[in-house]
């Protein structure tokens, strides 16, 4: 193999699969790059077998087709501290050389069918979604996903479609994130109807792989993958096993108190009634009334805080309820709306932060006594 590559290209290309490449293992190719050089584009692959990353350049000249497999963060290095602007790379057995004007490096690599398998996506997609409404949908809920938690199935995000519906809903327990948007079937999906719960992990890398504003992905479930592809990059996920819990049961609907609020206000608000909780204090108590909403908190150690916010429509009896000020502000922050909606039922009932139909996030309340 032998390409001149453009230096920047090489290294956003590495930044993106280096997500997935295993920094200590005991299988010395889930820490390699395989570099693929045919038909005037260069293929960076990697993967940690669960998760499969593939990314295209064609800002490269092939000067002999081949493949390569080198330590990633050895090629990383280079290619990030060079000041060229084009690197040559060429390889030859196991080893690689890469050359710039004034260097030259020489890095030991390994034999590319060493590397697992790298799935292309080929065939049909189930469906396609444009990137900037798939980062909606996985920024709207990620955040709610269990960290460390014997579930597994809560450790993921459910994707859930239904002809030209889909839902994306995650949960750890304490609150429920679900954001709705369009996708358009595939020729043979029709209406069929489609769920998988994928790791967090995945949808991380999604959010750095696709981006482009006219991008459009293609989606594919195939027995236990998931696989996600655009020109430029192929993601391949295995599916998370389990059960997702029942999370239509646990959505409130007979909340007889509603408030909107600017959002902006009220997250910083949320933020300043924040500053003067402890581990053991943590709640905000939150006085809601046709007068406005106030903020409260109170740590024995540190003292306490006030803060009023207007609220420009506030219906039903006035309620006091406390909310871990985290979970409330994670909602803020994803929301993309100038107003949201907060609707009650009592002290000890959940809460509901909805933003017209495309966002809803279920949040338990905190006892304050």
């Amino acid at each position: 193999m032998k390409v001149i590559c453009d230096r920047g290209a090489l290294v956003e290309a590495l930044n993106l699969v280096s997500g997935v490449v295993v920094a200590r293992t005991p299988k010395p190719a889930l820490a390699c790059v395989k570099l693929e050089a045919k038909d005037g584009a260069l293929t960076l692959s990697a993967t940690d077998l669960e998760v499969s990353v593939r990314v295209r350049t064609s800002r490269v000249e092939v000067q002999e087709p081949g493949e390569a497999l080198i330590p990633a963060d050895k090629l990383s290095s280079i290619t990030r501290e060079s000041v060229d602007a084009t690197l040559s790379i060429q390889s030859k057995d196991d080893g690689t050389e890469i050359k710039g004007q004034d260097s030259r490096f020489r890095v030991m690599g390994y034999p590319p069918g060493e590397l697992p398998n790298v799935p292309d996506f080929t065939g049909e997609a189930d469906f396609t979604i444009a990137a900037v409404d798939l980062h909606r949908l996985i920024s709207q809920t990620i955040f709610a996903t269990a960290k460390e938690n014997s579930r597994y199935a809560i450790n993921g995000v459910l994707v859930e479609r239904e002809g030209s519906k889909l839902n994306v809903v995650a949960t750890d327990g304490r609150r429920l994130a679900m954001a709705k948007g369009a996708c358009k079937a595939g020729k043979a999906e029709g209406d069929a109807r489609h769920s998988a719960i994928v790791p967090t992990k995945a949808l991380t890398l999604i959010l750095r792989l696709f981006g482009g504003p006219d991008q459009i992905v293609r989606v594919r479930i195939a027995d236990n993958q998931i696989l996600f592809a655009s020109e430029e990059a192929v993601l391949t996920s295995n599916l998370v096993e389990g059960n997702f819990p029942p999370y239509k049961d646990v959505i409130p609907r007979d909340g007889d108190k509603k408030a909107t609020l600017a959002t902006d206000a009220f997250a910083s608000a949320v933020r300043r009634a924040a500053l003067l909780t402890s581990e053991e204090s943590r709640g905000v108590r939150m006085a809601f009334s046709g007068k406005g909403l106030t903020l409260s908190s109170r740590a024995p150690e540190m003292g306490e805080a006030e803060v009023n916010v207007d609220v420009p429509s506030y219906t039903g009896d006035p309620i006091d309820i406390g909310f871990n000020p985290q979970f409330v502000s994670d909602a803020l922050k994803v929301v993309g709306a100038e107003q949201v909606t907060f609707e009650f039922k009592a002290p000890n009932k959940p809460g509901i932060i909805r933003t017209g139909t495309d966002f809803l996030y279920v949040i338990m309340p905190v006892n304050l006594q």
